[in-house]
């Protein structure tokens, strides 16, 4: 029986994982193709203003601008597969280079947002489904659909007025204070990771005031789904026999909840909370730039400012694979959760 589970198991793995080449081929395609309709020449957009047509011409043999479509595209394809998301046109960068430095900024807040969207989302959600239509209830899915509607950058600002400037609790932009930041080698550019590793511990205070804020107003937001999918799934779960089977056993009504309802409820939760996590990655540019967050969305903003398409293309790209990467990464936790995701 265990060895049947085992092979079931990896042959899901080994199928999904054969899935994610065709999906990964067509993603990057689209990429390229909607990069390649938007209006203006990319080398023209950003500096052609500033220099001469023979210049110009240069920086787009450069940029292999000059070569047919279809060239353009397998280099385009080469480059990602080796690792290579070509260069910015306005600074010069590496865009690896400007994804390696603020990634880390855009991951340690995303986990943070993840952290507050569980915490909240999940006991509120599994408290509704359990008191269903009582004042809890509709308490909660209240909360869940005032939070999730309301835009993220005017609930920054409310955070930022209330305990920033008024109360003075808070830091309002920045992801550490200068001194701090000084004082902190960029071993992951983690910020709180590297300052474990460097054991600043005294610079950890400073670190965690400045994501309390940009973390709590997107976790919440993104919490409303939380509660609504756990509340539905948690609702139709008692519904089922095993349910009443558990309660006839004796079972404390917690017990039920918690070790029967909910675990078998996590399937479409993981999901969606994954997918959520994914599009926190690629989303969270309102949030950044709210909060000065040092991340890879302000520094998209940056270069959609500037028109700079190549590095908006590279930035795209990064953030269409690691989409790709945690939705695997979903579908493995769930056949391990559940083994009829397997069949």
């Amino acid at each position: 029986m265990a060895s049947s589970t085992t092979g079931s198991l990896r042959r899901y793995l080994v199928t999904r994982l054969l899935l994610v080449i065709p999906m990964v081929f067509i993603l990057l395609t689209i990429v390229f193709i909607l990069m390649r309709v938007a209006p203006g020449d990319p080398i023209q957009a950003s500096v052609g203003a500033h220099l001469s047509p023979a210049q110009l011409a240069v920086r787009e043999h450069q940029a292999g601008f000059d070569k047919p479509l279809l060239v353009q595209y397998f280099n385009y394809l080469g480059q990602v597969f080796t690792g290579n998301f070509g260069t910015a046109i306005t600074d010069h960068q590496p865009v690896t280079q400007v994804i390696t430095r603020n990634g880390g900024a855009t991951l340690e807040l995303t986990l943070a947002a993840m952290l507050v969207a569980v915490l909240v989302g999940i006991p509120l959600g599994l408290l509704a489904g359990r008191m269903r239509d009582t004042w809890i209830d509709v308490s909660s899915r209240l909360f869940g659909i005032v939070i999730y509607a309301a835009p993220v950058f005017f609930l920054g600002l409310l955070a930022q007025e209330l305990f920033g400037r008024k109360l003075g609790w808070l830091p309002t932009s920045s992801q550490a204070s200068v001194l701090t930041q000084l004082d902190i080698k960029p071993h992951t550019h983690l910020l709180i990771l590297d300052a474990v590793i460097d054991g600043k511990w005294g610079a950890l205070p400073d670190l965690l005031k400045h994501l309390v804020l940009p973390a709590a107003v997107l976790g919440l937001t993104i919490s409303g789904v939380v509660i609504r999918l756990v509340r539905v799934n948690v609702i139709q779960t008692l519904r089922g026999d095993y349910i009443e089977a558990a309660r006839a056993r004796g079972i404390g009504e917690r017990g039920v909840v918690v070790r029967h309802a909910l675990r078998n409820a996590l399937v479409p939760i993981v999901t969606i909370t994954g997918l959520q996590a994914a599009l926190l990655m690629s989303g969270a540019v309102l949030t950044e730039q709210t909060f000065n967050w040092p991340g890879i969305g302000n520094r998209l903003v940056f270069y959609l400012e500037a028109r700079d398409y190549t590095a908006v293309q590279g930035i795209v790209t990064a953030f269409t694979l690691a989409v790709v990467v945690i939705s695997l990464l979903i579908d493995v936790i769930n056949a391990w959760i559940d083994p009829r995701v397997r069949y």
